[in-house]
């Protein structure tokens, strides 16, 4: 179903000012995902990109509430206001980046709004187990997580415990063939 879409698809009700910024990597923001899926719903908004190669590295070293990380918060979120003060709603463009989130509410001005795409993704998702009954019914509603991965099990497990708060994660390793 894809993160990018659902939050393209309601960002021409949130934005006021028709200014967007977009917080990312610099994959995502090198592909230019963000303003071609914008650009398909409304042509009309500005979408400006600010590419944050340090902030996953912060997430995943779990320096994400340390002092070092204001700087790269801050350089990022000057820089891509400096690019365009019309901004009034920034995406986070990375899984990662609303583990940060207090800290770019400190750096961002109030009036700024700040999207997480969490909730837009889970509604998207509802939305679509709604209108596809039959794949509804092959989810399991039994509430077991299942975690694999085809990279480091201990790395997997370090960093889901960060984002999940639990320190009970097991990890299965996977190949893909």
């Amino acid at each position: 179903l894809g993160v990018i879409r659902p939050t393209a698809e309601c960002i021409g009700e949130i934005t006021r000012s028709r200014h967007v910024g977009i917080l990312a990597t610099a994959g995502t923001i090198k592909s230019e995902s963000y303003p071609l899926e914008i650009h398909k719903l409304s042509p009309d908004i500005v979408v400006t990109g600010e590419a944050c190669p340090m902030w996953v590295s912060l997430v995943e070293n779990n320096e994400y509430l340390s002092e070092g990380a204001d700087y790269f918060v801050r350089q990022h979120i000057n820089r891509l206001l400096d690019k365009d003060p019309m901004i009034d709603t920034i995406i986070l463009g990375c899984t990662h980046y609303p583990l940060l989130l207090d800290k770019i509410k400190q750096f961002t001005p109030r009036h700024i709004r700040i999207i997480a795409q969490g909730e837009y993704v889970a509604r998207s998702l509802r939305d679509y187990l709604d209108r596809h009954p039959e794949m509804d019914a092959r989810c399991g509603k039994s509430g077991n997580c299942r975690f694999l991965t085809t990279e480091s099990e201990n790395k997997f497990e370090e960093s889901a415990s960060i984002f999940l708060g639990r320190e009970d994660i097991k990890v299965e390793s996977i190949a893909l063939e």
